[in-house]
C-alpha cells in the first residue's frame, strides 16, 4: 500500500474550508471540514476497486481457459501487469495537468471515476477485447482522479499546519480501508464464483463512491474548479472524453494485436523497452538539470540527493510491487489456505498489508515524533526501508526451499507469506510517508513540480520492474528469485545506510 502523507494545496478559485464566516470549516466530524468525510469514501471505494482488480489480475492471465482464464504463462501475464501499474502512475502527470489546464479537480475526479468504473465492468463483460479496453479505462480514470482528489483534500486545509497533517491521516486510512475491502470481496467472488462476477464487484464499488462523492459535492466549495463559461466547461469535458476514448481505444487494439501476434510488439518486448527508455530519460534529465540548470552548488547538490532517492525508490517498488505477481502466485500455487476444512481464496491474503499499515502507521507517526532531532535523516530511512524489503524476501526465499521438487511441489504455511508482508510493510512505512516530502523540501523552488513528477516516475518504474522480475519465477526458480531479489535490495539498503551521513551533508541543512 501507498501512504499519502501530505498533499498539495494548488488553490485555483476560492479556498475551500473557509465558511461564509470566514472561519475555518469545521462543521465536520471530529471538527474536520465537512468535505472531508466525501473524499474519504471516494478514496476508499477508489481503492476498493483498484486493489479488488488487481488482486485477481494475474490469477485470471494465468488460468487456464477450461478454467474461464486466458492461458497465459507467467512472463506474458506478469508483463502485462507491470505494464498496467506502471501506466497508473505515469499518467497521474497528465492527470495534474488536464486538471489544472482545463477540468479543474472536483470535475476531473467524477470524470475519471466513470472512466473507472466503465473500465471494471467492460473487463467483466468476458471478451478479449473489452478486457484490454478496460484496463486501459482504468489507467485513464485513475491518472484523473488519483492525483486530484488528493489535491482537493489539501484545499480543504487553506490554513495548512497539523489540522492538515491530521486530516491526511484520516483521509489515507480511507485508502487503506478500500484497500484491506477490495480484495477480500472482489477475491471471493472472482475465485470462488466467476472471475468476471469479481471485476463487476470492482466496477461497483466505484460507483458507489461516484454517487456519494455527488451527493457530497457541494461540501467541497469552489476550490479547484476552472473560471469557465458554462459553455466552455461543457465543449472542454466533451473534447476530452473523445480524445481519452480514442486513446482507450488504440491502446486497447495494440494489446490485442500484441498478444494474437498480429504484430511483431508483444506485452514482455514492450515493457522490456520501457525497462530501458525510463531510466534513461531519467538519468538524462538529471544529467541535464545539474550541468545545464543554472543552479548554485548547494542545488546542484540537492538534486543529486534526490537522484540518490529515485534509485532508492524504484529498487524498493520493484522488490515491493511483486505482491500482486510472483507473490500471489505463489500463494495460489504453494501456499496451504485450508482453514478449518475450507480453503481461502488467495487473494486474501492481499488485503494483510494493507491491514498491517493500518495498525502500524500510528505507531511509526509516534515514533518519529518521540524521537524528534535524533530520528534517522532521510536517507537512512530509505536504507532501512530496503533492508527490511530485502528481509521479507529472504523469509520467502526460506520458504521456497521447503517447496521441493516444481514438478511435484509441497505447500508451505501462508504464515510465512504473512511474516513477508510484515516485514515490507515496516520497510514501507519508513520509506513512503517521507517519499513526497522529501522532493519538495529537496527540489529547487522551479523544479518542485517536475520533481513531484520524478517521484512517481520511479514508483512508475519499480512497478514496470515488479512484473518483469516476477515472470522469471518459471525460467529462475523461487529460491534464486526471491534470493537474488533479497541480495539486490539488502545490499543497496546496507550501502545507502553506510553513505547516509555523506548524502546528508549534500542536502544542505535540510531535515
Amino acid at each position: 500500500m501507498r501512504i499519502l502523507k501530505r498533499g498539495n494545496s494548488n488553490k485555483m478559485a476560492t479556498d475551500v474550508g473557509i465558511s461564509d464566516q470566514g472561519a475555518f470549516d469545521t462543521s465536520g466530524i471530529g471538527g474536520q471540514p465537512a468535505g472531508l468525510s466525501t473524499l474519504f469514501f471516494t478514496e476508499m471505494w477508489e481503492r476498493f476497486s483498484y486493489y479488488g482488480m488487481r488482486a485477481l489480475l494475474v490469477l485470471f492471465l494465468t488460468a487456464t481457459v477450461q478454467n474461464g482464464g486466458f492461458g497465459l504463462n507467467d512472463a506474458t501475464a506478469t508483463a502485462i501487469y507491470g505494464l498496467y501499474t506502471a501506466s497508473v502512475y505515469l499518467v497521474g502527470l497528465p492527470g495534474g495537468w488536464i486538471a489544472d489546464r482545463i477540468l479543474g479537480h472536483r470535475r476531473s475526479v467524477f470524470i475519471g471515476g466513470m472512466f473507472i468504473a466503465a473500465g471494471h465492468f467492460s473487463m467483466a463483460l468476458g471478451w478479449v477485447a473489452t478486457f484490454y479496453l478496460g484496463l486501459a479505462l482504468i489507467v485513464i480514470g485513475t491518472g484523473l482522479l488519483k492525483p486530484n482528489v488528493s489535491a482537493i483534500v489539501g484545499d480543504l486545509y487553506p490554513e495548512g499546519g497539523a489540522r492538515r497533517d491530521a486530516g491526511f491521516s484520516i483521509f489515507y486510512m480511507g485508502i487503506n480501508l478500500g484497500a484491506f475491502i477490495g480484495p477480500l470481496i472482489c477475491g471471493y467472488l472472482g475465485e470462488k464464483v466467476n472471475w468476471h462476477l469479481g471485476f463487476a464487484a470492482a466496477g461497483v464499488g466505484m460507483v458507489f463512491g461516484l454517487i456519494q462523492y455527488r451527493l457530497g459535492y457541494k461540501r467541497l466549495g469552489t476550490g479547484g474548479l476552472r473560471d469557465l463559461k458554462a459553455s466552455e466547461k461543457a465543449a472542454a469535458s466533451r473534447i476530452l472524453l473523445a480524445v481519452l476514448g480514442v486513446a482507450a481505444l488504440g491502446v486497447a487494439a495494440l494489446v490485442l494485436l500484441n498478444l494474437n501476434g498480429t504484430i511483431a510488439l508483444s506485452p514482455l518486448g514492450v515493457a522490456k523497452s520501457l525497462g530501458f527508455v525510463i531510466p534513461a530519460l531519467t538519468l538524462s534529465y538529471f544529467g541535464y538539470q545539474i550541468i545545464f540548470g543554472g543552479f548554485d552548488s548547494v542545488e546542484k547538490k540537492r538534486i543529486g540527493v534526490i537522484f540518490v532517492l529515485f534509485i532508492a525508490a524504484a529498487m524498493f517498488w520493484a522488490g515491493y510491487e511483486q505482491a500482486g505477481s510472483s507473490m500471489n502466485l505463489f500463494a495460489e500455487r504453494l501456499t496451504d489456505r485450508v482453514v478449518l476444512g475450507w480453503e481461502m481464496p488467495t487473494t486474501w491474503l492481499q488485503s494483510v498489508n494493507p491491514l498491517l499499515v493500518i495498525g502500524f502507521a500510528p505507531v511509526f507517526g509516534f515514533l518519529w515524533l518521540r524521537l524528534g532531532d535524533r530520528q534517522p535523516s532521510i536517507p537512512a530511512k530509505f536504507a532501512l526501508g530496503l533492508i527490511q524489503l530485502g528481509v521479507g524476501f529472504a523469509v520467502l526465499a526460506w520458504a521456497s526451499v521447503y517447496v521441493g521438487d516444481p514438478a511435484n511441489p509441497n505447500k508451505v504455511s501462508a504464515g510465512w507469506l504473512v511474516a513477508t508482508y510484515f516485514f515490507h510493510t515496516m520497510g514501507e512505512l519508513c520509506l513512503s510517508p517521507v517519499g513526497l516530502s522529501a522532493m519538495t523540501k529537496l527540489s529547487p523552488a522551479k523544479l518542485v513540480g517536475q520533481m513531484m513528477g520524478i517521484w512517481f516516475m520511479a514508483t512508475s518504474f519499480g512497478n514496470l520492474m515488479a512484473g518483469l522480475l516476477a515472470g522469471k519465477m518459471e525460467s529462475l526458480g523461487l529460491v534464486q528469485l526471491f534470493g537474488s531479489v533479497a541480495l539486490w535490495v539488502g545490499a543497496a539498503g546496507l550501502l545507502l545506510l553506510v553513505i547516509s551521513r555523506p548524502v546528508k551533508r549534500l542536502m544542505g541543512g535540510v531535515q
